[in-house]
This record gives C-alpha cells, sequence and structure tokens, in this order.
C-alpha cells in the first residue's frame, strides 16, 4: 500500500484568552490548533506494517505545523509550547493513532517551530464525529517547565468518520494565563536535555 493520505478536511482553531476568573490579562494567551482529516487506509483490516503511517505523519506534520503557526501569526521560533494528538474512527485501531503520532511526526513539528528539546506531549483516542481530545501542551524546550503545563481541548463536527483518522498539531505563543505555582522559569531553562 502506498500514495498520498485521502484529506477530506482541513481546519485550522485559534483560542484567545483575554481574562481568567476575574483578572483581565495585559496580553492575550494564545493557542492554535491545526488538523487534517483523511480516510485511514488500515480501516477494518488488521495490518502488522503501518509504516506507511509514519510517511505520511511526516508530510502531514509539517503542513499542519504551517498552519497553526501561520494561524497565530507569529514566527516559528516564538513558539513557546507545542503538543500533538490522534482521533481514529471506530472501524480503526488505538494504535493507527500511534502509528500517525510517533516515528516520524518530531521532525517537521520541530524543524517549524524553531526546534525544540523536549519530548512532544501526545494524547490518542478511539471517537466518533464531534469527540473532543485534549490536545496536551508543554514548554518545547523544558518539559519541566510548570507554567506552560496545559491542553487545548478541540473537536470537529464531522470527523472522525467510523473510517477515518485525524492528527491534530497545537502551539501557543505563551504559557497559561496568570501562571503562579513556581518551578523552573523560561530564563533558568539550560535547554540542554528537553527537561530543564
Amino acid at each position: 500500500m502506498s500514495g498520498k493520505p485521502e484529506i477530506r478536511k482541513m481546519y485550522t482553531l485559534v483560542e484567545e484568552t483575554h481574562a481568567d476568573g476575574v483578572k483581565r490579562l495585559e496580553k492575550p494567551v494564545r493557542k492554535a490548533a491545526a488538523a487534517a482529516v483523511f480516510k485511514n487506509p488500515f480501516a477494518d483490516k488488521y495490518v502488522e506494517d503501518l509504516s506507511l503511517l509514519f510517511d505520511w505523519s511526516a508530510e502531514l506534520g509539517e503542513i499542519l505545523t504551517k498552519k497553526a503557526v501561520t494561524a497565530l501569526g507569529i514566527k516559528a521560533e516564538e513558539v513557546q509550547s507545542y503538543g500533538k494528538a490522534a482521533i481514529v474512527g471506530e472501524r480503526g485501531e488505538l494504535e493507527h493513532c500511534a502509528a500517525i503520532l510517533h516515528p516520524k511526526l518530531g521532525k517537521p513539528l520541530r524543524d517549524n517551530v524553531g526546534g525544540g528539546k523536549a519530548i512532544i506531549p501526545s494524547a490518542k483516542k478511539l471517537g466518533f464525529p464531534g469527540a473532543a481530545i485534549d490536545v496536551p501542551l508543554h514548554f518545547k524546550n523544558a518539559a519541566f517547565v510548570r507554567t506552560h503545563f496545559d491542553a487545548m481541548e478541540v473537536r470537529f463536527p464531522d470527523a472522525p468518520r467510523a473510517d477515518e483518522l485525524v492528527l491534530i498539531v497545537a502551539i501557543t505563543d505563551s504559557g497559561r494565563p496568570l501562571a503562579r505555582i513556581g518551578g523552573l522559569t523560561i530564563s533558568e531553562v539550560k535547554g540542554e536535555d528537553g527537561l530543564r
């Protein structure tokens, strides 16, 4: 099996938070997610070799990351947090999400956000049209920066259909609004091991 993903739809979402609780923010906290909805080539069958999805994730990862960065109107190096997620329709397997998320998505995502030493957090689920998923987020160069422990909820009204996959890339231009629980700050990051 080969070829290109059969994309049905693409989405780009931007979330801007201007206030949290009773306090207004001096500058909005912004998140963006870009998603591709495409036919699952392995729906209704067990296949040992899922490498086709690895290759598709590299191609889609570049497209989606660029869309998310463009949606925020920032330069790639200004991206602070990142995350990824996938939803598979009921005729697929959770492992199809793993195949589209893990082996090859990291490089194109990092290449299009100005680097990133930290692991890219991820979530996966079996879902149905309108199912929501929380895309986990954290600071791209050090996973222990608590101000950036966050998530972005996304849902698509007509996806995934039973024989589809949805791949989602999410980014931010800052941490959580009004973050104040302490811990490692961005100015303290060494950026050597992806943790601190």
